[in-house]
């Protein structure tokens, strides 16, 4: 039994060593994909206080805060201010990969979240620019599911905006899936999200 407890706790110490081994950043887009947004977002504001060549810690950012600006969008004054440091990420993020589908999604995230603030004001103003970033993705990187995931949810959102049915839209959802089977990220810290969303989505879709 005394073996067994030694065994456990070794192997306990070891995975924390393991785990205090990696950087803030990596750190972080494990908290990510664990959707511990709050903390992921703690240790990614301070990566970008340090570092400054890599892009991706710049990504999570705004990909957290547009998200977040969203989810509140019955508070204004905090979807606003959230929509801003977004944007001050993605302009980082812009100029280093300007060709980069996951770094466009990003934007049109933004952009959507401008909308959603205030229709009036954004609607026009950021509507086609949105289908332009999304047809620009979709050449770079047809089969990236986030692209497809991206673009039907927004297509989805507009038509319901608009009192339309969306079950048309089923199908790009079912694809986006079968995308997420065989896409492979460049590293196990390239965006690999939207799995567990993409199914949620076909499940109201379907009801």
């Amino acid at each position: 039994m005394t073996r067994i407890i030694t065994f456990i706790a070794l192997l306990i110490v070891g995975a924390l060593s393991a785990q205090s081994k990696l950087s803030n950043f990596e750190q972080a887009v494990i908290l990510f994909n664990q959707s511990e947004n709050a903390q992921a977002k703690v240790l990614f504001e301070n990566e970008v206080k340090t570092e400054t060549e890599n892009w991706l810690p710049y990504y999570y950012l705004s990909l957290l805060n547009a998200t977040q600006a969203l989810e509140n969008k019955n508070d204004l004054v905090k979807m606003k201010a959230l929509l801003e440091t977004a944007q001050k990420n993605q302009d980082k993020i812009n100029k280093m990969q300007p060709e980069n589908a996951e770094v466009l999604l990003t934007q049109a995230l933004i952009n959507t979240g401008w909308i959603v603030y205030n229709p009036f004001e954004f609607g026009q103003r950021y509507s086609v620019d949105i289908e332009f970033i999304f047809q620009r993705a979709l050449k770079l990187e047809p089969n990236n599911p986030r692209v497809v995931l991206q673009k039907v949810s927004y297509d989805i959102g507009k038509a319901q905006y608009f009192g339309q049915d969306t079950s048309a839209y089923c199908k790009e959802l079912e694809r986006a899936i079968e995308l997420f089977a065989t896409f492979k990220p460049e590293s196990k810290w390239h965006p690999s999200w939207g799995l567990s969303l993409a199914e949620n989505k076909i499940k109201q879709c379907k009801n």
